[in-house]
């Protein structure tokens, strides 16, 4: 009878076999084929050692060109229309979902609502001024108190409705006290003003007051430098006149302002109703 191994060597054989199939080492088997051997303990044939393998040569990728951002920002040395990118399929919709609930400057702590415009979205004229008023922050509507009564009167003596045209402000909240924005407030919110002016693409924009004016002209002179003037905004036609507010208090620059809307009218192929007295948007 073949002898057995002892019990010891058996065991430390059995630990050896186990780590060579921890290692993925499994062709083990008995060789009959010689009786010589026959009186032997299994014998075990391991297969030839695996080549050697090369460490693996790394491949640093080339990196990809950062992706251009559309800078919505002022900056000291660049124009706030030269680093405006038109955004390819921009809508009123879009513009209005990435304002969100705006918290972007100090005007958001007194704001009931946020009024981000109103009217048609393919308008060929769009009135823009310069903020919202109690009642416009009340009701989240661009002019709709005392003189948003009379920018109406207007645009119906043109022979047009409120929803022909397209309203906005500069600034979406209502400055404290119906104060004048502040430059850091007129730099933060008016990228999106030129977003909707883009979204829109208007014949004809009509700005109304000095703060609508200086923020699309890039200027600081007053109104009355350029006021019932035709100035070019990329590539658009603006004219600058009266805000209403404005002509509540000096009644007598009515009959400017309607000088001014018959120019746009002109341009738009508009006819002054039969019977409009010239200078009387009532």
């Amino acid at each position: 009878m073949a002898e057995r191994i002892p019990a010891v060597l058996e065991q430390e054989f059995r630990k050896r076999l186990s780590f060579y199939q921890d290692i993925g080492i499994e062709l083990f088997y008995r060789d009959r084929s010689s009786r010589q051997h026959a009186n032997l303990t299994e014998e075990i044939t391991l297969p030839k050692p695996a080549q050697k393998l090369q460490p693996a040569k790394l491949t640093v990728p080339t990196p990809l060109p950062a992706p251009k951002l559309n800078v919505l920002r002022r900056s000291s040395d660049i124009s706030l229309f030269e680093s405006m990118n038109k955004i390819a399929g921009d809508s009123l919709p879009k513009i209005l979902a990435d304002i969100g609930e705006c918290t972007r400057c100090k005007l958001h702590r007194g704001r009931t609502k946020l009024v981000f415009g109103d009217g048609n979205p393919k308008a060929e004229l769009v009135f823009v001024g310069e903020g919202p008023g109690r009642d416009e922050d009340a009701q989240g509507l661009p002019f709709v108190g005392r003189a948003g009564k009379l920018l109406t009167q207007m645009i119906e003596a043109m022979g047009l409705q409120r929803r022909d045209v397209y309203i906005c402000n500069v600034v979406k909240c209502r400055p404290p006290e119906n104060r004048t924005p502040e430059k850091d407030e007129v730099e933060t919110c008016s990228p999106f003003l030129l977003r909707q002016l883009d979204a829109i693409a208007p014949k004809v924009i009509v700005c109304l007051g000095s703060v609508a004016a200086q923020t699309l002209l890039e200027t600081n002179r007053g109104i009355s430098h350029f006021r019932g003037q035709w100035l070019d905004f990329r590539g658009k036609k603006l004219l600058a006149t009266y805000h209403p507010a404005y002509l509540l208090r000096n009644p007598s620059a009515k009959g400017e302002v309607w000088k001014d809307l018959q120019k746009v009218m002109a341009v738009l192929g508009l006819q002054v109703k039969k019977g409009q007295a010239p200078g009387k948007p009532s």
